[in-house]
């Protein structure tokens, strides 16, 4: 029996322990591997600068709070462009932070620009320390469902170690959404158990449905997949990153949503909306109008249920960990309108 070539065994054993690292790390830390590489691919950062709606948002937001002589963190500086902003507003020094390696753009991006009084540092936030406390932490760190970029533990991190009593986090408040929502008939993609194809029963199916909690979540910007909400959207949740702690988020919320626009349940819309101002604000949802386009949001699936007016939708939701999506369980009752007999079980 011939063995195999020494390479392939080493690349054998390299596969192996690689592996057994991936196992070993917690996800925290396998989240941070995949953001350093992610955001440092320079589409991601295209898309971001050319968002006109989410440029013009930070812009405003800089030139009203962060004053001459503020010291500033921009946690997640990318190519550095809050940080330019913030240090042209006259900010007396900006800590520039960011563990990926876009950082060395945003060096080169600095000196072509002559940028005047920040500091890049690459390391992740939690390992970043400052002699004297900041007045400001400038960030962008909301994800498509809000808390799935890390932002509460991030953020609320920098704020309990560095930033002085009294300090700014720019922005703070949050709405976060959770709409339920009728997809465009011609964009609906029932779940395959649902489906009869010219005669042909899917149904069986039901009985092998995906135990892959992430088969029941889809990420889109895409506008025209949503045709409605079917209620008037409010926001589930409200948190402001001056107080919020990550162990004090509710893990199961539930709320109704009584239907004025008819139709088809496909699924619930999560979305959010940053606020720094009475009217400064800015949203992701499908339906926002002045909605920032490069962020997306999320179509929880649902199966299939049909609602009229004045129907009453009761939705609970239950979270594992707010950062960890496949940690989240959706259900609802249907409540029929006053008048309307309910259906025989």
């Amino acid at each position: 029996m011939s063995l195999p070539p020494l390479r392939h065994l080493a690349s054998r054993a390299f596969s192996a322990l690689r592996r057994l690292l991936t196992r070993s790390r917690s996800p925290e830390e396998r989240y941070r591997e995949f953001n350093g590489r992610y955001f440092s691919d320079l589409h991601e950062q295209e898309r971001m600068l050319a968002d006109k709606p989410r440029m013009e948002f930070y812009r405003a937001a800089i030139a009203r709070h962060i004053h001459p002589g503020d010291r500033v963190i921009d946690l997640g500086t990318g190519t550095g462009i809050l940080a330019a902003l913030a240090s042209r507003q006259g900010a007396a020094q900006v800590y520039a932070l960011d563990h990926s390696p876009i950082l060395e753009h945003a060096r080169t991006l600095a000196a072509a620009n002559r940028l005047e009084r920040v500091e890049f540092v690459a390391t992740h936030s939690s390992k970043f320390k400052v002699a004297e406390p900041v007045d400001v932490i400038l960030h962008e760190q909301m994800g498509d469902c809000l808390f799935d970029e890390a932002m509460v533990a991030n953020v609320s991190d920098l704020r309990d170690r560095v930033l002085k009593p009294g300090g700014l986090i720019l922005p703070s408040r949050f709405e976060l959404y959770c709409e339920p929502i009728k997809v465009r008939d011609g964009r609906h993609v029932p779940f395959i158990w649902e489906l009869n194809v010219h005669g042909y029963d899917y149904s069986v199916l039901e009985r092998d449905r995906p135990q892959n909690p992430n088969y029941y979540h889809l990420s889109s910007c895409d506008l025209a997949l949503v045709e409605h909400f079917l209620g008037e959207p409010a926001p589930v949740l409200t948190i402001d990153l001056h107080t919020v702690q990550e162990a004090g988020l509710p893990h199961e919320i539930t709320f109704t949503r009584t239907v004025v626009h008819a139709g088809r349940l496909d699924g619930y819309a999560v979305y959010f909306r940053a606020l720094v101002d009475d009217d400064l604000s800015l949203g992701s949802g499908p339906l926002d109008p002045g909605r920032a386009p490069h962020w997306g949001f999320r179509l929880l699936r649902t199966d299939r249920d049909d609602f009229a007016v004045g129907d009453v939708i009761e939705v609970r939701l239950k979270v594992g960990r707010w950062p960890d999506l496949d940690s989240w369980r959706w259900s609802h009752l249907k409540q029929p309108a006053a008048g309307t007999a309910a259906p025989t079980p």
